[in-house]
């Protein structure tokens, strides 16, 4: 994909709402693979994801509401943001309708916009390095837990869907202990911005 595209706002490409994500998790995540999220004109093309639905035991949700969670619960189009290891910031996006408790984890983006600003947040040069992983990616983009319950269609959030749809490999989710058999991870074919390979 370019790297110079330029957005809506900034330049083309249509601006999701909040109902794209009034649609179960399963139907969300896949559809992820090739927007482009910003925060604060900096982000690029989102190349890997992860859904996890709230009857599955490594869904945050599981166990029901927590004031960690409560985001979760509430109305699809909302950002979940949690510390992973009490070390790095991860991002979620909350789908399905008020109450069930369904998200998709953004695990890479192709780093795209706000390079320089990037680079200096990470303390590196390499754009394949920036974004590849939750952690990496929060970081690049600036995200903290001051986010958590952000709209995504609202500055400083801005979600872009894709301009076509891509090649999409799924595969099993990464760096949890439970329900770890299903395929519920999802990526941009061939992309060298992943976390991990497929």
């Amino acid at each position: 994909m370019a790297q110079n595209r330029t957005l809506n706002g900034h330049g083309a490409g249509k601006a999701l709402k909040r109902a794209f994500f009034a649609r179960s998790v399963h139907e969300v995540a896949p559809d992820l693979i090739g927007a482009t999220l910003l925060v604060d004109g900096v982000g690029g093309i989102i190349v890997e994801v992860e859904a996890y639905h709230h009857t599955e035991p490594a869904a945050h949700s599981f166990r029901g509401p927590t004031p960690r969670n409560a985001v979760m619960f509430g109305p699809p189009g909302f950002v979940y943001v949690y510390r992973s290891y009490g070390i790095h910031w991860c991002v979620n996006f909350v789908c399905e309708k008020p109450g069930s408790a369904s998200a998709v984890l953004i695990r890479a983006i192709e780093p795209t916009h706000g390079l320089a600003a990037m680079r200096r947040r990470r303390h590196l040069h390499d754009a394949r390095s920036l974004c590849s992983g939750p952690g990496k990616l929060t970081e690049a983009l600036g995200i903290t837990h001051k986010h958590n319950g952000l709209p995504l269609d609202v500055p400083p959030l801005a979600l872009f869907a894709r301009e076509s749809k891509p090649d999409i490999v799924a595969g099993v989710r990464i760096g949890i202990t439970k329900a770890v058999e299903l395929p519920w991870r999802y990526g941009l074919k061939g992309s060298k911005f992943l976390s991990k390979p497929f």
